[in-house]
């Protein structure tokens, strides 16, 4: 079965932003299945535009601007 962006439904999202970065925590559920949490990031570029970049490490500062967001996702998985 191929990925349908149809029935990818979001269910909340929440955006927190830096000079260079953009972190997005999302919760999706799929074809209405298991509601699951996402967190991506997105790095400017020499334009300043917005580009994906792999997640990976996060400083603390990140970690504690986008904690409230995580918690507050957590109610719309219930």
């Amino acid at each position: 079965m191929a990925y349908n962006a149809e029935l990818d439904k979001k269910l909340f999202s929440k955006e927190w932003e830096n000079e260079m970065d953009k972190i997005t925590v999302s919760v999706y559920a799929y074809n209405e299945g298991q509601k699951k949490l996402q967190i991506s990031r997105n790095s400017r570029d020499k334009e300043g535009e917005y580009r994906f970049a792999k997640l990976g490490r996060m400083t603390k500062a990140e970690v504690q601007a986008i904690l409230p967001f995580i918690q507050e996702a957590v109610s719309f998985m219930e």
